[in-house]
């Protein structure tokens, strides 16, 4: 399974280390690929910044790399504010390039967990199921603080 990730801009320094280990570990969205299926990422990049000018013209590098699937990274839901354009994101790269779109990399941080839940970012059954793909035990959001 090939795959592309792209980051929020304001994170555009990040390494992509917990994406990373994620991914080879099948943990948080990545969790949705059998451990013994080959799981290659094929493309990494930035939004572009908002109003996210990078997502309409991306992805059709990726797929000539590949990529089966694109994911929006953890950081645009576990960043303050979320990003507020994550759904229009999804929406507009599966009907542009008719390829699926996972919300989320890595699982959620414990500490962003913490914050979050005590802001109430996340209520709602919108955002529990924007969420959802990320949300792992506490044991293991504290691996990915």
């Amino acid at each position: 399974m090939k795959i592309g990730i792209f980051i929020c801009h304001r994170y555009h320094t990040c390494a992509g280390g917990k994406c990373f280990r994620a991914a080879f570990n099948r943990d948080g969205a990545f969790s949705i690929y059998p451990p013994d299926e080959a799981l290659e990422i094929v493309g990494y990049t930035t939004c572009g910044g908002c109003p996210g000018g990078n997502v309409e013209y991306a992805p059709a590098e990726m797929i000539k790399n590949g990529a089966e699937a694109i994911h929006l990274a953890t950081g645009l839901i576990v960043g303050y504010p979320p990003c507020p354009r994550i759904k229009a994101f999804r929406s507009f790269i599966e009907e542009k390039y008719k390829i699926p779109v996972i919300i989320g990399t890595h699982p959620i941080p414990q500490k962003y967990y913490t914050t979050h839940t005590a802001l109430g970012t996340w209520k709602g059954k919108e955002w529990k199921n924007l969420i959802a793909p990320t949300l792992s035990d506490e044991k293991t959001r504290l691996a990915y603080d």
